[in-house]
Protein backbone atom coordinates (compact mmCIF):
# COMPACT_ATOMS: atom_id res chain seq x y z
CA UNK A 1 0.00 0.00 0.00
CA UNK A 2 1.05 3.73 -0.49
CA UNK A 3 -0.03 7.21 0.23
CA UNK A 4 -0.42 10.18 -2.18
CA UNK A 5 1.43 13.03 -0.96
CA UNK A 6 -0.13 16.20 -2.25
CA UNK A 7 1.50 19.83 -2.85
CA UNK A 8 -1.30 22.22 -0.69
CA UNK A 9 -0.73 25.26 -2.78
CA UNK A 10 -2.14 23.65 -6.27
CA UNK A 11 -3.54 20.36 -5.61
CA UNK A 12 -1.32 18.32 -7.52
CA UNK A 13 0.56 14.72 -6.82
CA UNK A 14 4.02 14.85 -6.05
CA UNK A 15 4.67 11.21 -5.01
CA UNK A 16 3.78 7.82 -4.10
CA UNK A 17 5.45 6.63 -0.61
CA UNK A 18 5.35 3.40 1.03
CA UNK A 19 2.91 2.24 4.00
CA UNK A 20 4.69 -0.28 6.13
CA UNK A 21 2.72 -3.18 7.69
CA UNK A 22 4.17 -4.74 11.06
CA UNK A 23 6.20 -7.16 9.58
CA UNK A 24 8.25 -4.36 7.84
CA UNK A 25 8.12 -2.19 11.32
CA UNK A 26 9.71 -5.45 13.29
CA UNK A 27 12.31 -5.98 10.84
CA UNK A 28 13.21 -2.46 11.27
CA UNK A 29 13.46 -2.48 14.97
CA UNK A 30 15.44 -5.31 14.87
CA UNK A 31 18.24 -3.84 12.59
CA UNK A 32 18.31 -0.72 14.93
CA UNK A 33 18.91 -3.26 17.80
CA UNK A 34 22.04 -4.90 16.27
CA UNK A 35 22.94 -1.08 14.87
CA UNK A 36 22.75 0.52 18.56
CA UNK A 37 24.79 -2.34 20.25
CA UNK A 38 27.73 -1.04 18.32
CA UNK A 39 26.78 3.08 18.59
CA UNK A 40 27.08 2.17 21.81
CA UNK A 41 30.44 1.41 21.92
CA UNK A 42 31.84 4.13 19.56
CA UNK A 43 33.93 6.48 21.66
CA UNK A 44 31.89 9.95 22.62
CA UNK A 45 34.77 12.15 20.55
CA UNK A 46 33.99 9.55 17.30
CA UNK A 47 30.15 9.59 17.92
CA UNK A 48 30.07 13.35 18.04
CA UNK A 49 32.32 13.56 14.63
CA UNK A 50 29.72 11.37 13.37
CA UNK A 51 26.50 13.73 14.01
CA UNK A 52 28.65 17.11 12.76
CA UNK A 53 29.24 14.95 9.21
CA UNK A 54 25.39 14.70 9.54
CA UNK A 55 24.61 18.24 10.08
CA UNK A 56 27.56 19.04 7.22
CA UNK A 57 25.21 16.43 4.62
CA UNK A 58 21.93 19.07 6.08
CA UNK A 59 23.87 21.86 5.19
CA UNK A 60 24.72 21.11 2.06
CA UNK A 61 21.17 20.50 1.09
CA UNK A 62 19.52 23.14 2.78
CA UNK A 63 18.16 24.53 -0.16
CA UNK A 64 16.63 21.13 -1.26
CA UNK A 65 15.16 20.00 1.68
CA UNK A 66 13.52 23.68 1.95
CA UNK A 67 11.97 23.41 -1.44
CA UNK A 68 10.96 19.78 -0.58
CA UNK A 69 9.20 20.82 2.57
CA UNK A 70 8.09 24.03 0.60
CA UNK A 71 5.98 21.61 -1.49
CA UNK A 72 4.82 18.70 0.65
CA UNK A 73 3.92 21.46 3.61
CA UNK A 74 3.19 24.65 1.87
CA UNK A 75 5.63 26.32 3.98
CA UNK A 76 6.89 29.45 2.65
CA UNK A 77 9.99 29.33 0.97
CA UNK A 78 11.69 31.67 3.59
CA UNK A 79 10.69 29.47 6.77
CA UNK A 80 11.60 26.57 5.01
CA UNK A 81 15.37 27.78 4.32
CA UNK A 82 14.84 28.64 8.35
CA UNK A 83 13.96 25.09 9.34
CA UNK A 84 16.60 23.19 7.39
CA UNK A 85 18.88 25.38 9.04
CA UNK A 86 17.57 24.76 12.39
CA UNK A 87 17.94 21.07 11.66
CA UNK A 88 21.54 21.17 11.05
CA UNK A 89 21.91 23.47 14.24
CA UNK A 90 20.11 20.78 16.14
CA UNK A 91 22.40 18.97 15.26
CA UNK A 92 25.56 20.44 15.57
CA UNK A 93 24.31 21.70 19.30
CA UNK A 94 23.88 17.63 19.81
CA UNK A 95 27.09 17.03 19.21
CA UNK A 96 28.39 18.03 22.05
CA UNK A 97 26.29 15.86 24.39
CA UNK A 98 28.59 12.62 23.93
CA UNK A 99 31.77 14.03 25.72
CA UNK A 100 29.39 15.83 28.13
CA UNK A 101 27.49 13.18 29.79
CA UNK A 102 29.25 12.99 32.68
CA UNK A 103 28.63 10.96 35.68
CA UNK A 104 29.07 11.78 39.25
CA UNK A 105 31.73 10.83 41.90
CA UNK A 106 29.50 10.28 45.34
CA UNK A 107 31.17 10.05 48.91
CA UNK A 108 30.31 7.26 50.65
CA UNK A 109 31.33 5.33 53.44
CA UNK A 110 33.39 1.76 52.57
CA UNK A 111 34.33 2.95 48.96
CA UNK A 112 33.70 4.74 46.31
CA UNK A 113 30.04 5.49 44.51
CA UNK A 114 29.78 6.73 40.84
CA UNK A 115 27.05 7.13 38.11
CA UNK A 116 26.96 6.76 34.59
CA UNK A 117 24.84 7.23 32.04
CA UNK A 118 23.65 4.96 29.48
CA UNK A 119 21.63 4.87 26.58
CA UNK A 120 18.00 3.16 26.54
CA UNK A 121 18.68 1.38 23.55
CA UNK A 122 16.50 2.01 20.61
CA UNK A 123 13.61 5.27 20.36
CA UNK A 124 10.76 5.89 18.80
CA UNK A 125 10.18 9.22 17.15
CA UNK A 126 6.56 10.09 15.89
CA UNK A 127 6.32 13.25 14.37
CA UNK A 128 3.33 15.38 13.18
CA UNK A 129 2.32 17.34 10.29
CA UNK A 130 2.83 20.58 10.88
CA UNK A 131 6.74 21.07 11.56
CA UNK A 132 8.48 17.86 10.01
CA UNK A 133 12.17 18.60 9.72
CA UNK A 134 12.38 20.50 13.06
CA UNK A 135 10.77 18.31 15.25
CA UNK A 136 12.42 15.16 14.05
CA UNK A 137 15.16 16.90 14.91
CA UNK A 138 14.56 17.43 18.46
CA UNK A 139 13.59 14.00 18.64
CA UNK A 140 17.41 12.28 16.59
CA UNK A 141 19.67 14.41 17.76
CA UNK A 142 19.66 14.23 21.65
CA UNK A 143 18.64 10.61 21.06
CA UNK A 144 21.63 9.45 19.19
CA UNK A 145 24.02 11.78 20.76
CA UNK A 146 23.43 9.61 24.07
CA UNK A 147 24.03 6.03 22.32
CA UNK A 148 20.61 4.82 21.04
CA UNK A 149 19.32 3.71 17.84
CA UNK A 150 16.34 5.82 16.48
CA UNK A 151 13.22 4.76 14.53
CA UNK A 152 11.41 7.88 13.10
CA UNK A 153 7.97 7.78 11.93
CA UNK A 154 6.70 10.70 10.12
CA UNK A 155 3.24 12.06 9.42
CA UNK A 156 1.48 10.64 6.77
CA UNK A 157 0.44 13.78 4.89
CA UNK A 158 4.26 15.28 5.20
CA UNK A 159 7.11 12.10 4.97
CA UNK A 160 8.98 13.55 2.54
CA UNK A 161 11.88 16.05 4.52
CA UNK A 162 11.87 13.39 6.79
CA UNK A 163 12.77 10.53 4.07
CA UNK A 164 15.49 12.70 2.63
CA UNK A 165 16.86 13.13 6.24
CA UNK A 166 17.40 9.52 6.04
CA UNK A 167 19.01 9.36 3.32
CA UNK A 168 21.50 12.23 4.16
CA UNK A 169 22.49 10.56 7.43
CA UNK A 170 23.51 7.25 5.18
CA UNK A 171 25.22 9.75 3.18
CA UNK A 172 27.49 11.16 5.86
CA UNK A 173 28.52 7.58 7.28
CA UNK A 174 26.01 6.80 10.22
CA UNK A 175 25.99 3.01 10.25
CA UNK A 176 22.81 1.05 8.82
CA UNK A 177 19.71 0.63 11.02
CA UNK A 178 21.05 3.22 13.37
CA UNK A 179 18.39 6.20 11.86
CA UNK A 180 15.63 4.40 10.20
CA UNK A 181 12.62 6.81 8.86
CA UNK A 182 9.66 4.08 8.77
CA UNK A 183 6.34 5.36 6.87
CA UNK A 184 2.84 4.48 7.43
CA UNK A 185 0.06 4.79 9.16
CA UNK A 186 -0.08 5.96 13.27
CA UNK A 187 -2.11 2.67 13.72
CA UNK A 188 0.51 0.79 12.33
CA UNK A 189 3.68 1.72 12.58
CA UNK A 190 3.19 4.25 15.44
CA UNK A 191 1.40 1.44 17.34
CA UNK A 192 4.28 -0.68 17.10
CA UNK A 193 6.47 1.44 18.47
CA UNK A 194 4.58 2.02 21.58
CA UNK A 195 4.44 -2.36 21.71
CA UNK A 196 7.10 -3.47 20.47
CA UNK A 197 9.80 -4.62 23.92
CA UNK A 198 12.72 -3.01 22.23
CA UNK A 199 11.79 0.39 21.39
CA UNK A 200 12.46 1.90 25.10
CA UNK A 201 11.23 5.51 24.84
CA UNK A 202 8.56 6.68 22.60
CA UNK A 203 8.81 10.72 21.59
CA UNK A 204 5.49 11.74 20.58
CA UNK A 205 4.06 15.12 19.32
CA UNK A 206 0.53 15.70 18.17
CA UNK A 207 -2.69 15.19 19.73
CA UNK A 208 -3.87 15.23 23.28
CA UNK A 209 -5.90 12.69 22.52
CA UNK A 210 -3.48 10.82 20.37
CA UNK A 211 -0.87 11.57 23.08
CA UNK A 212 -3.13 10.20 25.82
CA UNK A 213 -3.21 6.87 24.23
CA UNK A 214 0.27 6.43 23.04
CA UNK A 215 0.86 7.00 27.20
CA UNK A 216 -1.23 4.45 28.53
CA UNK A 217 0.16 1.79 26.07
CA UNK A 218 3.75 2.73 26.80
CA UNK A 219 2.28 2.29 30.50
CA UNK A 220 2.25 -1.49 29.86
CA UNK A 221 5.61 -1.98 29.80
CA UNK A 222 6.66 0.90 31.95
CA UNK A 223 7.86 2.66 28.95
CA UNK A 224 9.22 6.19 28.97
CA UNK A 225 7.29 9.23 26.92
CA UNK A 226 8.53 12.83 26.42
CA UNK A 227 4.84 13.91 25.21
CA UNK A 228 4.47 17.42 23.12
CA UNK A 229 0.62 18.00 22.43
CA UNK A 230 -2.09 21.04 22.39
CA UNK A 231 -2.32 24.34 23.38
CA UNK A 232 -4.48 27.07 23.15
CA UNK A 233 -2.21 29.59 24.43
CA UNK A 234 -2.93 33.59 25.38
CA UNK A 235 -1.47 36.88 24.27
CA UNK A 236 -2.40 39.26 26.73
CA UNK A 237 -1.73 43.12 26.58
CA UNK A 238 -1.72 45.29 29.35
CA UNK A 239 -2.69 49.00 29.02
CA UNK A 240 0.78 50.11 29.73
CA UNK A 241 2.11 47.71 26.46
CA UNK A 242 3.29 49.54 23.49
CA UNK A 243 0.18 49.10 21.80
CA UNK A 244 1.77 50.07 18.39
CA UNK A 245 4.32 47.16 18.70
CA UNK A 246 1.76 44.85 20.29
CA UNK A 247 -1.13 44.88 17.06
CA UNK A 248 1.88 44.75 14.77
CA UNK A 249 3.58 41.71 15.97
CA UNK A 250 0.61 40.12 17.03
CA UNK A 251 -0.55 38.73 13.49
CA UNK A 252 2.77 36.59 13.53
CA UNK A 253 2.12 35.03 16.67
CA UNK A 254 -1.00 33.12 15.50
CA UNK A 255 -0.72 33.01 12.11
CA UNK A 256 2.69 32.08 11.30
CA UNK A 257 2.44 28.49 9.66
CA UNK A 258 -0.79 29.78 8.54
CA UNK A 259 -1.71 29.21 12.50
CA UNK A 260 -1.04 25.61 12.21
CA UNK A 261 1.15 25.59 15.46
CA UNK A 262 0.90 24.12 19.27
CA UNK A 263 2.37 27.53 20.52
CA UNK A 264 -0.25 29.70 18.04
CA UNK A 265 -1.27 32.53 20.49
CA UNK A 266 -5.10 32.03 19.15
CA UNK A 267 -6.68 33.53 22.50
CA UNK A 268 -5.59 37.34 22.37
CA UNK A 269 -6.27 39.00 25.67
CA UNK A 270 -6.76 42.90 25.83
CA UNK A 271 -7.07 45.08 28.52
CA UNK A 272 -10.75 46.69 28.21
CA UNK A 273 -9.19 50.37 28.37
CA UNK A 274 -6.69 49.72 25.27
CA UNK A 275 -9.42 47.37 23.09
CA UNK A 276 -10.23 49.79 20.59
CA UNK A 277 -7.39 51.68 20.38
CA UNK A 278 -5.32 48.29 20.10
CA UNK A 279 -8.08 46.42 17.33
CA UNK A 280 -7.35 49.52 15.24
CA UNK A 281 -4.04 48.62 14.81
CA UNK A 282 -4.33 45.06 14.91
CA UNK A 283 -6.86 45.54 11.81
CA UNK A 284 -4.26 47.34 9.70
CA UNK A 285 -1.80 44.64 10.55
CA UNK A 286 -4.02 41.54 9.75
CA UNK A 287 -4.66 42.83 6.36
CA UNK A 288 -0.54 43.61 5.68
CA UNK A 289 -0.19 39.98 6.20
CA UNK A 290 1.28 38.72 2.75
CA UNK A 291 -0.56 35.36 2.53
CA UNK A 292 0.07 33.48 -1.20
CA UNK A 293 2.46 31.45 -3.38
CA UNK A 294 4.57 29.86 -1.06
CA UNK A 295 7.45 29.48 -3.43
CA UNK A 296 7.83 33.28 -3.44
CA UNK A 297 10.49 35.24 -1.25
CA UNK A 298 7.75 37.67 0.00
CA UNK A 299 5.38 35.31 0.85
CA UNK A 300 4.38 35.36 4.86
CA UNK A 301 2.28 32.69 4.89
CA UNK A 302 1.19 29.43 2.67
CA UNK A 303 -1.97 27.33 2.28
CA UNK A 304 -2.72 24.62 5.10
CA UNK A 305 -1.78 21.21 4.98
CA UNK A 306 -4.87 19.58 3.24
CA UNK A 307 -8.32 20.32 2.11
CA UNK A 308 -9.60 18.18 4.67
CA UNK A 309 -7.75 20.15 6.93
CA UNK A 310 -9.06 24.04 5.88
CA UNK A 311 -12.63 22.22 6.40
CA UNK A 312 -11.43 21.35 9.80
CA UNK A 313 -10.77 24.91 10.31
CA UNK A 314 -13.70 26.20 8.56
CA UNK A 315 -16.45 23.94 10.85
CA UNK A 316 -15.31 26.35 13.77
CA UNK A 317 -16.40 29.48 12.36
CA UNK A 318 -20.73 29.12 12.81
CA UNK A 319 -23.07 31.61 12.07
CA UNK A 320 -22.73 32.63 16.16
CA UNK A 321 -19.10 33.57 16.32
CA UNK A 322 -18.79 36.97 15.21
CA UNK A 323 -15.56 37.78 12.74
CA UNK A 324 -14.46 41.20 13.52
CA UNK A 325 -12.43 41.39 10.47
CA UNK A 326 -10.04 39.57 7.72
CA UNK A 327 -7.10 39.04 5.79
CA UNK A 328 -6.87 38.08 2.11
CA UNK A 329 -5.90 35.16 0.96
CA UNK A 330 -5.39 33.87 -2.92
CA UNK A 331 -8.41 32.09 -4.79
CA UNK A 332 -7.61 28.84 -6.40
CA UNK A 333 -7.34 25.80 -6.17
CA UNK A 334 -4.83 25.11 -2.85
CA UNK A 335 -6.04 24.75 0.80
CA UNK A 336 -6.07 28.35 0.83
CA UNK A 337 -7.81 30.38 4.32
CA UNK A 338 -7.72 33.65 5.24
CA UNK A 339 -6.37 35.06 8.36
CA UNK A 340 -9.30 35.42 10.54
CA UNK A 341 -10.04 37.54 13.93
CA UNK A 342 -13.69 36.66 15.96
CA UNK A 343 -14.93 38.05 19.32
CA UNK A 344 -16.55 35.28 20.97
CA UNK A 345 -17.57 35.00 24.39
CA UNK A 346 -15.43 33.62 26.66
CA UNK A 347 -16.88 30.32 27.13
CA UNK A 348 -17.43 29.52 23.14
CA UNK A 349 -16.11 26.49 21.52
CA UNK A 350 -13.48 28.33 18.96
CA UNK A 351 -11.95 29.64 22.83
CA UNK A 352 -11.45 26.82 24.37
CA UNK A 353 -10.53 24.13 21.46
CA UNK A 354 -7.81 24.19 19.41
CA UNK A 355 -8.15 25.37 16.23
CA UNK A 356 -5.04 24.93 14.58
CA UNK A 357 -5.35 27.25 11.91
CA UNK A 358 -4.90 30.65 11.14
CA UNK A 359 -8.10 32.43 13.39
CA UNK A 360 -7.19 33.88 16.85
CA UNK A 361 -10.46 35.03 18.94
CA UNK A 362 -9.59 38.42 20.68
CA UNK A 363 -11.35 38.88 24.09
CA UNK A 364 -10.83 41.98 26.81
CA UNK A 365 -9.97 41.51 30.16
CA UNK A 366 -10.65 44.16 33.33
CA UNK A 367 -7.66 43.71 35.71
CA UNK A 368 -4.45 41.63 35.80
CA UNK A 369 -6.26 39.36 38.40
CA UNK A 370 -8.51 38.75 35.48
CA UNK A 371 -5.72 38.51 32.69
CA UNK A 372 -4.51 35.21 34.50
CA UNK A 373 -7.56 33.94 35.28
CA UNK A 374 -8.77 34.26 31.60
CA UNK A 375 -4.85 32.84 30.37
CA UNK A 376 -4.98 30.02 32.87
CA UNK A 377 -8.95 28.92 31.99
CA UNK A 378 -7.53 26.00 29.70
CA UNK A 379 -6.70 22.75 29.77
CA UNK A 380 -3.60 23.17 28.14
CA UNK A 381 -0.51 25.23 28.75
CA UNK A 382 2.34 25.44 26.26
CA UNK A 383 3.40 28.73 25.44
CA UNK A 384 2.04 32.42 26.02
CA UNK A 385 3.73 36.22 25.55
CA UNK A 386 2.75 39.12 28.23
CA UNK A 387 3.25 42.87 26.73
CA UNK A 388 3.95 45.23 29.42
CA UNK A 389 6.66 48.13 30.33
CA UNK A 390 6.12 47.13 34.19
CA UNK A 391 8.56 44.55 35.07
CA UNK A 392 6.78 44.35 38.32
CA UNK A 393 4.01 43.03 36.36
CA UNK A 394 5.95 41.25 33.71
CA UNK A 395 7.77 38.56 36.07
CA UNK A 396 4.13 38.67 38.20
CA UNK A 397 2.18 37.28 35.20
CA UNK A 398 5.44 35.10 33.89
CA UNK A 399 5.08 33.38 36.90
CA UNK A 400 1.48 33.44 36.69
CA UNK A 401 0.34 31.96 33.56
CA UNK A 402 0.06 28.39 33.82
CA UNK A 403 2.80 27.76 30.82
CA UNK A 404 5.76 26.52 30.29
CA UNK A 405 7.37 28.76 27.56
CA UNK A 406 6.19 32.30 27.90
CA UNK A 407 7.94 35.53 26.25
CA UNK A 408 7.37 39.01 27.49
CA UNK A 409 7.52 42.00 24.96
CA UNK A 410 7.91 39.44 22.22
CA UNK A 411 6.39 35.84 20.88
CA UNK A 412 9.76 33.87 21.07
CA UNK A 413 9.47 29.47 22.06
CA UNK A 414 11.52 27.64 21.09
CA UNK A 415 15.21 28.12 21.06
CA UNK A 416 17.00 24.89 20.69
CA UNK A 417 19.65 26.11 23.84
CA UNK A 418 16.73 25.79 25.87
CA UNK A 419 14.08 23.61 27.36
CA UNK A 420 10.77 23.18 25.71
CA UNK A 421 7.41 21.72 26.74
CA UNK A 422 4.18 21.99 28.43
CA UNK A 423 2.16 22.50 31.45
CA UNK A 424 -0.60 20.34 32.05
CA UNK A 425 -2.64 18.08 29.17
CA UNK A 426 0.14 20.26 26.39
CA UNK A 427 2.34 17.52 27.37
CA UNK A 428 4.60 15.79 29.09
CA UNK A 429 8.57 16.32 29.76
CA UNK A 430 11.14 18.60 28.11
CA UNK A 431 12.98 18.46 24.90
CA UNK A 432 15.79 20.64 23.85
CA UNK A 433 18.10 22.49 26.13
CA UNK A 434 21.27 21.22 27.68
CA UNK A 435 19.66 18.19 29.59
CA UNK A 436 17.96 16.56 26.46
CA UNK A 437 20.74 14.02 25.79
CA UNK A 438 20.23 12.99 29.50
CA UNK A 439 16.34 12.04 28.83
CA UNK A 440 17.48 9.29 26.54
CA UNK A 441 19.90 7.62 29.15
CA UNK A 442 19.20 5.47 32.05
CA UNK A 443 21.68 6.73 35.57
CA UNK A 444 23.51 3.88 36.44
CA UNK A 445 24.94 3.66 40.09
CA UNK A 446 28.10 1.77 40.85
CA UNK A 447 29.76 1.33 44.39
CA UNK A 448 33.62 0.00 44.39
CA UNK A 449 34.01 -1.43 47.86
CA UNK A 450 37.59 -0.75 49.21
CA UNK A 451 37.25 -2.30 52.55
Amino acid sequence: MSTTVINPADGSTITEVAQLDTEQSDAAIARAVEAQREWARVAPADRARALRRFADAVDGDIEGLARLETANSGHPITQSRWEAGHVRDVLEYYAASPERLIGKQIPVAGGMDVTFHEPLGVVGVITPWNFPMTIAAWGFAPALAAGNAVVLKPAEWTPLTSLRLGELALESGLPEGLFQVLTGRGAVVGERFVTHPAVRKVVFTGSTEVGKRIMAGCAEQVKRVTLELGGKSANIVFEDADIEQAAATAPYAVFDNAGQDCCARSRLLVQRSVYERFMEHFERAVQSVRVGDPTLEATEVGPLVTHAHRDSVASFLTDEVPVAFRGSCPDGPGAWFAPTVVTPERDARIVREEVFGPVVAVLPFEDEADALRLANDTEYGLSGSIWTRDLARGIRAARGVEGGNLSVNSHSSVRYSTPFGGFKQSGLGRELGPDAAEHFTETKNVFFATE
